[in-house]
C-alpha cells in the first residue's frame, strides 16, 4: 500500500508562528501558520508553504512559459499562456533586427498557431509580458503539448532536474515543461512520455513515486 503525503484543508492550522515561518500558501493569524488551500504541505528550510492540489497559472516575472500565438497585431503577438490574462509579446523583445512595420510582415516571424517557448518579463495587473531575449527562448516545432495541474510541475521537474531528465533519457525524447503547466514533447516514444507525464501529474502527492515511474519507464 503506497504512502500518502498528507493533504491539507484551507484553514487548517499547519504550524506554529514561534517555531516555523510562513511561506507560499499560508498565512498567520493569532500566532498559527494557517493553510490557504487544499494541497500538500512542504517544510523547507525552517518555512512552511501548501502547494495547491489544482488551480489555474498565476503568472510570474522570470517564470518560462509555453505559450501559443493566437493573433497578429502591428506591434507583436497575442499569446495563450494557459492563465486568465492572455499574454504579450512585442516586436522589441521579440526580434533583433530593425523591422519597416510598412513594409514588412511580422507574421513570418510569428504566426498564429505557432508554439513558443519563453520568458514572463513583467506582470502589472493582468498585463503579462513575454521576452524571447533569454537563452532557453525559441519556437518549438513538430512537436506535441500536453496540459498538466501548473502547480504539479515541480514534481514533474523533479530535484535539480531528476524526474524529467529520467524521462527524456528512458524514452529518447526532448521536452520543454513550461511553470503554466504546459509540456511540449518530441522524438522517439513520444506516447510513453505522455503517458508518465500524466501519471506524475494525476500521483504527485504519492511518497515513492520516482520508483514507481522507473519501474514504468524500464518496462
Amino acid at each position: 500500500m503506497k504512502k500518502v503525503r498528507k493533504i491539507i484543508l484551507p484553514g487548517e492550522i499547519v504550524g506554529n508562528a514561534k517555531d516555523k515561518r510562513s511561506s507560499y500558501g499560508t498565512f498567520v493569524e493569532e500566532g498559527n501558520i494557517v493553510s490557504k488551500f487544499l494541497g500538500i504541505l512542504r517544510e523547507s528550510g525552517g518555512y512552511l508553504s501548501v502547494i495547491p492540489l489544482s488551480g489555474v497559472y498565476i503568472p510570474r516575472k522570470q517564470d518560462k512559459v509555453i505559450g501559443f500565438i493566437t493573433d497578429v497585431e502591428r506591434m507583436g503577438w497575442i499569446v495563450d499562456i494557459n492563465s486568465p490574462w492572455q499574454a504579450f509579446l512585442s516586436l522589441s523583445e521579440a526580434v533583433d533586427e530593425f523591422i519597416d512595420l510598412k513594409r514588412f510582415d511580422i507574421s513570418k516571424f510569428y504566426d498564429v498557431g505557432d508554439i513558443v517557448y519563453a520568458q514572463v518579463s513583467d506582470v502589472k495587473r493582468g498585463d503579462v509580458q513575454l521576452t524571447m531575449r533569454t537563452p532557453m527562448a525559441r519556437k518549438l516545432k513538430d512537436g506535441v503539448t500536453i496540459k498538466i495541474t501548473p502547480s504539479k510541475v515541480p514534481r514533474l521537474i523533479g530535484k535539480e532536474g531528476s524526474m524529467i531528465n529520467i524521462v527524456k533519457e528512458k524514452t529518447g525524447t526532448t521536452i520543454r515543461v513550461g511553470q503554466n503547466g504546459v509540456v511540449w514533447i518530441s522524438g522517439e516514444k513520444v506516447e510513453k512520455a505522455i503517458k508518465v507525464i500524466k501519471m506524475i501529474d494525476e500521483k504527485a502527492h504519492i511518497i515513492g513515486l520516482t520508483d514507481e515511474i522507473s519501474k514504468l519507464l524500464s518496462d
